[in-house]
């Protein structure tokens, strides 16, 4: 009995996971979201100067916080909250960072510094 409860748990947790990284799922839409972005990323900072133009951003969403997981050895942008905007856009808030950051389910779009560092990227999914 304890075998089935664990393959039954184990069943709804991939179908919950799968279905936050729908690509046909809007951020905006669900309070839980993860997605994969590709484009063009980059990252600046005192020592640092990257840029991709095949990179790709890993980002996942629980309630208004959002976090962002470079490739291509760019350090991971995290924490950043958001509230929506017009036409199912996401637009950053809060005293984080400067800059913007905009994502709906086929575009991510960074401008975004923080201590001293950049990060941008023009990404779809």
């Amino acid at each position: 009995m304890k075998s089935i409860l664990s393959v039954i748990g184990a069943l709804l947790l991939t179908v919950f996971i799968f279905s936050s990284c729908s690509k046909d799922k809007d951020p905006a839409d669900t309070d839980i979201f993860a997605g994969t972005f590709r484009g063009k990323t980059g990252y600046t900072d005192a020592d640092k100067n990257i840029s991709q133009d095949n990179g790709s951003v890993f980002v996942t969403k629980v309630g208004r916080n959002y976090n962002f997981r470079f490739a291509d050895g760019i350090p991971d942008l995290t924490g950043v909250e958001f509230q929506n905007s017009d036409d199912n856009t996401m637009v950053n808030i809060g005293s984080s960072g400067t800059g913007v950051i905009t994502i709906n389910k086929d575009k991510l779009q960074i401008a975004f510094t923080r201590d001293g560092k950049s990060w941008s990227a023009d990404c779809t999914r």
